[in-house]
């Protein structure tokens, strides 16, 4: 019997030593310690020994259960030291390696072209204004002078709002100048650069959502000459100091009077190309004195102050500047198109 007890605690423990895995190890625990393992069966034979002969065997019994026990946390601390030294390695650092410089993105061709403009109008003395996108038809319409049978108002041109009859989203960044007059006495020299909405159809020139940026001057003395004087150095600032401006006579319902800003054709110089497509001019914006009407509704004084209004689209603008045809270029996040600025 000792013989089978010391044969058995033999065999676990070369089991042990040739064991390749934890899982392995269990198994072997289980085989020879667990409930119905073979060194615990061997303590159920006791009873069939003689009662001087079983304190003998249980010693031997229970030593050689110590003894594979040993072997076995033994052999599963070594292999656990193993694994962590190899996680280690496989996760070391070397801190002298040079870091891998991240892949930055670039600023929009637009908020470029955008960052430009605002940075020539703020070195005039302008500041930047910004209004809500959702607005009341009284600050894109009526304080403008709009009146309800204008076709601007009609839903086949203004997206509004499900379910109000007085809110849209906003079909110009104008309705800032309202907001601006109503809470500050002039002076104010401001623009306001933003999103706005059209119903219109997606083409190369035209989409429901593009930017535009107003501009508005009010104080005392302020004339005509102060609106051509100020559209030329801002035009001068951003295409050259060789582009000449001129001034058509226009109607908008805001300022009175009105008119659009042509400038010649910076590809051919005022030749004529297919740019300009044969004119020698490109029409940039709408500008006027702001409408006395306008003014009295902000609660300023026309027989007081004076001032005037400029609006240009920023897409008009950008597709011009960096020679783009298509105006969805700008909307379809093509990374081909957008790393080329």
């Amino acid at each position: 019997m000792n013989y089978d007890v010391e044969n058995i605690k033999n065999a676990a423990i070369a089991e042990v030593e040739g064991a390749s895995d934890l899982k392995q190890i269990d198994d072997i625990r289980i085989k020879y310690l667990g409930k119905k393992g073979e060194i615990t069966q061997l303590m159920k034979t006791m009873g069939a020994l003689p009662a001087d002969e079983r304190p003998a065997f249980g010693a031997i019994v229970n030593s050689a259960r110590g003894a594979v026990e040993d072997a076995l946390n033994a052999k599963k601390a070594a292999m656990e030291s193993v694994a962590i030294q190899n996680k280690m390695l496989s996760e070391k650092i070397d801190v002298t390696m040079p870091g891998v410089k991240p892949v930055l993105g670039s600023v929009h061709p637009l908020t470029k072209v955008l960052n430009q403009i605002k940075q020539i109008f703020v070195g005039m003395g302008f500041v930047i204004a910004e209004g809500p996108e959702v607005e009341k038809d009284y600050y894109n319409f009526d304080a403008l002078n709009i009146p309800p049978t204008h076709s601007a108002r009609d839903e086949d041109d203004t997206f509004y709002i499900d379910g109000f009859d007085d809110v849209l989203l906003r079909t110009q960044t104008s309705s800032v100048q309202i907001r601006v007059m109503e809470h500050q006495k002039p002076p104010i020299r401001m623009v306001a650069p933003g999103r706005v909405y059209r119903s219109d159809a997606v083409d190369a020139t035209h989409s429901p959502m593009f930017h535009q940026i107003e501009g508005l001057v009010v104080d005392k003395g302020v004339t005509m000459a102060d609106l051509k004087g100020t559209l030329s150095d801002f035009v001068n600032n951003l295409y050259g100091e060789k582009i000449d401006v001129r001034f058509r006579p226009h109607h908008f319902q805001f300022t009175e009077p009105s008119a659009e800003m042509d400038i010649s054709c910076p590809n051919c110089g005022g030749k004529g190309c297919n740019v300009c497509k044969g004119e020698g001019w490109i029409e940039i914006l709408g500008a006027g004195m702001v409408h006395a009407k306008v003014l009295e509704r902000c609660g300023i004084d026309p027989n007081v102050y004076s001032g005037f209004a400029f609006g240009l689209g920023l897409e008009r603008i950008a597709m011009r500047s960096l020679g783009i045809n298509d105006l969805r270029l700008f909307y379809e996040n093509d990374v081909r198109f957008l790393n080329q600025f």
